[in-house]
């Protein structure tokens, strides 16, 4: 990957808070947590500590910051908002304000060096933590993005009261838990320090490996990757491809075999009624952005292997099958939202449009079908001399 650096970018100020913070704690979880370990030992219970806290600070952040404050992808119930604002903040990965301002930028500008706070066009380094120790001008917050979160009294609430959150959190928490069984500093360490450096790093690599390793079923107009190794550290986070793509969506992991426990907690949440109004894409657009790619990768594909012109005529006739369902669709949603506005819509939507909706949607499966079968037989073709 080119790694662009800018102009100034040694000479921005150094953010010496953060740049503590990662430094201490970082070499605490280096040094301090095994050497505790090697001469003291941890209890089972200091272990079960760090885990869940851990979980409660990484779903409040992949939960709350991210897909409900950051995306708007489903509302919650007030209880569950402070749950993710407190243990957000015990994350110390900033307010939500902060937090979803940047992520926004993040989002409309992805891989601009100029304005994109944490681009992963910039290298691991930078995108990954570097972002963070100095006052760049990408990083530089614009709190006129994130006017509706300042309608809500619970991220106010933590915006204004976040350091004090922080430490009540932070160390109150592992101190308190620590008296309670005997044991301050075994869970001071492990629910305090490595649980903390842990959550940093899993998040950060959304912003930095997610961007590097793995695949793009779905688009390669940003960096963005799905890897399900890093979704398996981060809740769920990892398929972010998908989410650049789709970033509406509550769900990451969209499939029922892929781990997102994110999702498994919003959607089970819904059942009691504590979440609520959960936004998914529909899946002929999922459909129609992974034939997309098959197109252009086959197109790339046919250039180098013998007989291209075959190949090419028969991509021709396939993509004009593929015009000829996005048009059928184009048309069924005209048809669909006239009804609407006549009013009409009952009967005949919950009869004919997801009918022929279903219909559209197999068109898709099948022709993504016959387009790995062509790329497979492309394979097999010698090289073009």
């Amino acid at each position: 990957m080119t790694v662009e650096r800018k102009p100034g970018d040694q000479e921005a100020p150094r953010i010496w808070l953060t740049t503590l913070l990662f430094a201490i704690t970082g070499l605490a979880a280096l040094i301090a947590v095994p050497w505790y370990g090697f001469t003291h030992g941890y209890t089972l219970g200091a272990w079960i500590a760090c885990g869940v806290l851990l979980w409660a600070n990484g779903l409040s952040i992949t939960g709350g910051y991210h897909r409900l404050w950051s995306h708007k992808t489903y509302e919650a119930h007030w209880s569950l908002r402070l749950f993710y604002a407190i243990f957000g903040a015990m994350a110390t990965q900033n307010s939500i304000l902060i937090w979803a301002s940047g992520h926004r930028v993040h989002h409309r500008h992805v891989d601009d060096a100029d304005k994109d706070p944490y681009a992963a066009t910039r290298g691991f380094w930078f995108s990954h933590i570097g972002w963070m120790l100095r006052e760049y001008p990408s990083g530089k917050v614009d709190f006129g993005n994130v006017n509706d979160l300042k309608r809500d009294p619970i991220v106010m609430w933590q915006h204004n009261n976040y350091l004090a959150i922080v430490l009540a959190t932070n160390f109150g928490i592992p101190l308190a838990l620590g008296w309670l069984m005997g044991d301050v500093w075994g869970y001071l360490l492990l629910a305090g320090v490595l649980r903390l450096v842990l959550n940093h790093h899993f998040t950060f690599f959304i912003n930095s490996l997610a961007h590097m390793w793995g695949s793009r079923p779905y688009t390669d107009e940003n960096t963005a990757r799905d890897n399900g190794f890093l979704a398996f550290l981060t809740y769920g986070e990892g398929y972010h491809n998908y989410h650049h793509i789709f970033q509406t969506d509550y769900r990451n992991g969209i499939r029922w075999y892929q781990w997102d426990p994110t999702k498994w907690l919003i959607a089970s949440l819904s059942w009691v009624g504590i979440t609520r109004d959960l936004k998914r894409v529909s899946d002929f657009k999922i459909q129609r952005a992974i034939v997309s790619m098959q197109f252009k990768r086959a197109e790339q594909q046919a250039e180098h292997v013998a007989n291209t012109e075959r190949w090419k005529k028969m991509l021709e006739q396939e993509y004009e099958s593929f015009r000829a369902t996005l048009n059928a669709f184009t048309e069924l949603q005209m048809k669909r939202y006239e009804q609407k506005r006549r009013e009409l819509a009952g009967k005949w939507e919950n009869a004919t449009v997801r009918t022929r909706l279903k219909e559209l949607e197999y068109a898709l499966r099948m022709q993504r079908e016959r387009l790995q079968i062509l790329s497979k037989e492309m394979l097999r073709q010698p090289s073009a001399a």
